[in-house]
């Protein structure tokens, strides 16, 4: 069948509607005729890709920004229920993407730019199993819930972070919109106390900043935050920052964009393919995921080694 076309209209400030036309004569470029359709609300693109493999479809191109792709990879699977194995729709079907939004921090692990033609280019490419990452949370209600990641999963700040600036209208661009929101929200940050297990191991008590579950190498509009991280390596690369204040963002930030803060006092690093993860403080730090406010702990982050099909 076609290749099916899962597009965010509101994406890249409204473009992506705007310029629909020249996107989908780029995709018919490079593999011929798709089926489309919009997205119109939260989640609903995971429902949308669900309905196009179901159908028969065995590539879907997601179009718009990483929160977009979030909910496309979410798609591939039936809804995560805490506790149960993760069940694909379709195991032989594959993801593609032509990355049109504001962050763009996926698209950097698979060096990726905003050109359109270029990217369309790349929708015939080889298909490579990735790693997905799953983290089963709670709500601010206190429910459990599950969601999948493609990207980063992370503790601490980055919750706070990625509200602010998806509140904001990113007009300036990810890299300055990510920045502005991380000042505004280091200047009343202290960190956070919680208790870690990786891989099953003794609990560890830490104060952090923040703490990153990476599959990706890059968060927060452009910080190269994991390095070292491979999509297809089957572990989380996980960078734990703690006893960071906004002097240390405004005077050593640029080490967070080239990968030198691996070198600073305050960062920590290892791998882990589980990590429990626990409050000591009386309220909760939040959690996100690819840019995306989820809840709070407790909360388990799970890698499901090439779990997906990835064109690239």
């Amino acid at each position: 069948m076609k290749p099916f076309l899962v597009v965010n209209p509101r994406s890249a400030y409204g473009a992506t509607a705007r310029h629909f036309d020249s996107i989908v004569q780029a995709v018919r470029g490079a593999v011929g005729d798709v089926d489309h359709v919009f997205t119109e609300r939260a989640m609903h693109a995971a429902d949308l890709t669900r309905e196009a493999l179901r159908s028969g479809h065995d590539l879907v191109i997601a179009v718009g920004g990483d929160g977009t792709i979030n909910e496309v990879v979410n798609g591939f699977f039936l809804p995560a229920r805490p506790g149960e194995a993760p069940r694909p729709v379709r195991a032989d079907a594959a993801l593609a993407m032509l990355p049109r939004g504001t962050g763009g921090d996926f698209r950097r692990s698979l060096q990726l730019d905003g050109d359109l033609a270029r990217c369309a280019a790349r929708l015939n490419g080889g298909r490579t199993a990735i790693d997905v990452g799953r983290v089963d949370y709670t709500t601010s209600a206190g429910s459990a819930a599950s969601r999948y990641f493609i990207n980063v999963g992370e503790v601490g700040i980055g919750a706070k972070v990625v509200e602010i600036a998806n509140r904001s209208n990113k007009r300036l661009g990810g890299k300055i919109t990510f920045r502005l929101a991380s000042l505004r929200a280091l200047a009343t940050w202290r960190d956070v106390r919680i208790r870690v297990s990786f891989d099953g191991a003794p609990e560890e008590d830490l104060a952090v900043t923040t703490l990153v579950i990476a599959n990706g190498k890059y968060f927060g509009g452009g910080m190269m935050v994991a390095p070292e991280a491979r999509l297809d390596d089957g572990q989380f690369h996980v960078t734990i920052w703690s006893g960071y204040g906004l002097s240390d963002f405004v005077l050593k930030g640029g080490s967070m964009y080239d990968g030198s803060h691996l070198r600073l006092k305050g960062t920590r690093t290892r791998t882990a393919r589980t990590i429990r993860v626990t409050s000591r403080d009386p309220v909760s730090p939040g959690i996100e995921a690819d840019g995306e406010r989820l809840g709070q702990l407790p909360a388990t982050f799970t890698l499901l080694p090439g779990a997906l099909q990835l064109v690239r």
